[in-house]
């Protein structure tokens, strides 16, 4: 078996390779075409990761005697894996295609599961297009329970999805910090995007908006008439759109129609909606987004978050 290590930041760009010739080798078996290898925005992420949860990041290595290969080893596999509140989380796991079948993935997933005892949750999320990872994961309790549904495309029929409410507002993050003291406009939001992440997520991840507020994500704040805070979303010019959560899930429409008229995407706009908004869904279709095959499968051996007031920020970081 290859030696397990903690990853270091010389290895992530190495991972999101792995990570790129784990998925297109299943999609060319399932005939589905090849996509352009583009590892940044994924590096990035694997950068957060390896950052917040440093001891669940770790990378299977062989010995590779070759020329230029960095410390004389060559990375095969690796897994990430974050703890945020209650839930333990299982971001990434990737092994080289000529790799797989070996072991590797159940070793390496060991090496990074909490203590039994705990009292963590678990949950990750998968490709449905992947049977034996899912069964792998349903072992440890992980059992799919929900699709979280690609879609994908431009607003070409916006008046599809609801305006705001009459009487909720909308205020960018940044007029919020801009309009406090130093630093008191931080602690400001930071308070208000808590209180909605622990009724809505489960728990608090704020080293998670702290990144996204750095990454190319503008985000919205949204108030009642009466200025209660009834909900939260981020949108880009790159077109991925979420976190998003919201007091009632009936907001989950009119928000997500804001946060696509807010920004003209220099692509088409990406929209991981979770199959208990179902309204939401079909809102998202008839306003001309597309739905992508083999949804992501959200899985956990215990609920922690209400899917029908919460978009995720990707299926690798809730």
């Amino acid at each position: 078996m290859p030696e397990i290590r903690p990853a270091t930041a010389d290895d992530l760009e190495a991972c999101a390779r792995i990570w790129y010739d784990s998925i297109s080798d299943y999609l060319v078996r399932l005939n589905q075409p090849d996509w352009p290898f583009e590892p940044r925005a994924i590096t990035a992420l694997y950068r957060h990761l390896q950052a917040t949860d440093p001891d669940r990041f770790l990378v299977a290595v062989r010995s590779d005697p070759t020329e230029g290969a960095p410390g004389g080893e060559r990375i095969v596999a690796f897994v990430s894996a974050l703890v945020r509140g209650s839930l333990w989380f299982l971001s990434m796991l990737f092994v080289l295609p000529e790799e797989q079948a070996t072991g590797i993935g159940r070793q390496l997933l060991e090496r990074v599961l909490p203590d039994p005892d705990s009292g963590l949750a678990l949950g990750t999320a998968t490709d449905s297009a992947q049977p034996i990872s899912n069964a792998l994961y349903s072992r440890y309790g992980m059992v799919p329970r929900m699709p979280l549904l690609e879609l994908t495309g431009m607003l070409r029929r916006p008046e599809s999805l609801p305006d705001l409410p009459d009487g909720v507002s909308v205020t960018t993050f940044e007029r919020i910090v801009a309009g406090s003291a130093a630093g008191a406009g931080h602690r400001e939001l930071a308070t208000i995007v808590n209180g909605l992440d622990r009724g809505t997520l489960g728990f608090e991840h704020p080293q998670d908006h702290a990144w996204l507020r750095t990454s190319e994500r503008r985000g919205f704040l949204y108030r009642s008439a009466g200025g209660a805070v009834v909900g939260y979303g981020y949108t880009s010019e790159v077109g991925r759109v979420g976190p998003v959560a919201v007091a009632d899930p009936a907001l989950m429409a009119p928000v997500l129609g804001h946060l696509l008229r807010a920004v003209q995407p220099r692509g088409a706009f990406a929209v991981g909606a979770p199959g208990a908004a179902g309204d939401t869904v079909r809102m998202l279709l008839e306003a001309g987004l597309r739905l992508e095959p083999f949804p992501i499968l959200m899985c956990w051996d215990t609920p922690v978050t209400d899917y029908a007031r919460y978009v995720p920020i990707s299926p690798g970081l809730l």
